[in-house]
């Protein structure tokens, strides 16, 4: 919480100089709807402005044109509305009660769409392609185009996989993840429902609800398994 207030802080010394030297006025006299980012700077007093005022002003109104179409269908402003379940995990803080914890692993388990009959996995090399790719569902002034590129999976920010590429520690280190475990259809199953909705074994993670939220196709899901469980790939040397 103190690196997030000191972030804010930063910002705000840097974005107060900008409004001093531009000349700027109070923020209610302005409708920043209708400029620019670089226009919003130059009007808006940030130095009137909390840290927590001025945090809220970026992200609704610094600029993000909230109004814009998205990937997904619909518009920017509507990835901000909180569903039911980060409604609650907000609330909780990330720390449900038992009750709450129950009622989210059943309805992430029920949510989880498996391959029919035994799982097979795809190729790893597709799957690591993915795993280190953050790219899609990024805003203007261009949008990503899913259909020229391969959408990412953005495992890399959270984990680490093998030696060859420094990954994330936000999540646990995956080295070694199919030398370890071995690859009975337990498992796989087990794997599979994590990268589907991790909210089914570990309610309130930050971990995004890859398939639930249909990020991730079923194909894509079998790559991503590969990469983390066949003998030849970096995950396991």
């Amino acid at each position: 919480m103190l690196k997030h207030y000191l972030s804010i802080a930063c910002i705000a010394a840097v974005l107060a100089v900008l409004a001093v030297t531009v000349g700027a006025v109070p923020v209610e006299e302005v409708d920043p709807t209708d400029l620019h980012a670089a226009e919003v700077d130059a009007v808006v007093d940030y130095t009137e402005m909390t840290p927590e005022e001025m945090a809220e002003f970026l992200i609704f109104n610094g600029g993000l044109k909230l109004d814009d179409e998205v990937q997904e269908g619909g518009i920017a402003r509507e990835r901000l509305v909180q569903d039911e379940l980060q409604i609650i995990c907000t609330q909780a803080r990330n720390q449900p009660s038992p009750e709450q914890r129950e009622k989210i692993i059943a309805e992430a388990q029920a949510s989880i769409q498996y391959p029919e009959g035994d799982i097979v996995l795809g190729d790893w090399e597709k799957g690591r392609q993915m795993a280190w790719s953050g790219f899609g569902y990024r805003l203007a002034p261009s949008l990503d185009d899913h259909d020229e590129n391969p959408l990412g999976a953005n495992c890399y920010n959270c984990h680490e996989f093998a030696g060859d590429r420094q990954g994330g520690t936000v999540g646990p280190s995956l080295k070694g993840y199919g030398k370890l475990r071995g690859d009975s259809q337990a498992i796989l199953r087990l794997t599979y429902g994590i990268i589907y909705n991790a909210h089914s074994l570990f309610p309130c993670t930050q971990m995004p609800r890859q398939g639930a939220k249909g990020l991730l196709s079923q194909e894509q899901i079998l790559d991503i398994m590969a990469y983390l469980f066949d003998p030849e790939s970096p995950v396991n040397q």
